[in-house]
């Protein structure tokens, strides 16, 4: 059992809360009371951010003492979104959230995971007809482990969890994101993941 805290309470955090939680996991959930967050960052052992990644890097930098030691798992996407509320863009060309979240927060551990598809793949990535990939990014090759165990609770199987390597792998995968608003056009809401078929 591990204790972890989820900052965010949208569909992305209380499905991923619900389904840690499921899997036998201590998880508390920072609401949007004052100090809610500051007292979850304290309190886990490892981190899930799933705020929206345009205000991430603000937020979290005001968590850095609480932070500090911790893993953070981040599975958002900093985007600037068009009129449909789409993502049109990266906040952080050139760079990534995952890598800019590491720089300003050199006492935590980060690892970038989930970000490259829809919600309700992260906790349930058997229900796709063809198996999905969750990459992993990040610097501490302890931290990624601890990280892939709570994948395989989510239900993914270790074939599906592909290690990029360091954080700067993050540019990589947080750019997949630009593919999520052609797909919804296509094809609407329906669940999808990148995948990388061998």
């Amino acid at each position: 059992m591990t204790k972890i805290a989820v900052l965010g309470t949208g569909r992305v955090g209380g499905s991923l809360s619900a389904a840690l939680t499921r899997a036998g996991h201590e998880v508390s959930v920072a609401d949007r009371s004052p100090g809610a967050a500051a007292d979850a960052a304290r309190t886990g052992q490892v981190v899930v951010n799933a705020t929206p990644g345009a205000g991430t890097l603000e937020r979290l930098l005001a968590l850095r003492g609480e932070l500090n030691g911790k893993i953070l798992v981040d599975v958002s996407n900093a985007t600037v979104d068009g009129p449909d509320g789409l993502p049109a863009r990266l906040l952080y060309p050139g760079s990534s959230l995952g890598e800019r979240l590491q720089a300003a927060l050199p006492g935590t551990r980060v690892v970038k995971t989930l970000n490259t598809m829809l919600y309700r793949v992260m906790t349930a990535p058997a229900a796709l007809a063809q198996p999905p990939t969750a990459f992993l990014s990040g610097e501490d090759p302890e931290a990624k482990r601890v990280v892939h165990g709570l994948l395989e609770d989510l239900g993914w199987r270790r074939e599906w969890i592909t290690d990029l390597g360091g954080i700067e792998t993050a540019q990589a995968a947080e750019a997949a994101v630009l593919f999520v608003p052609h797909v919804i056009r296509s094809s609407g809401f329906a669940p999808f993941a990148v995948s990388v078929a061998r």
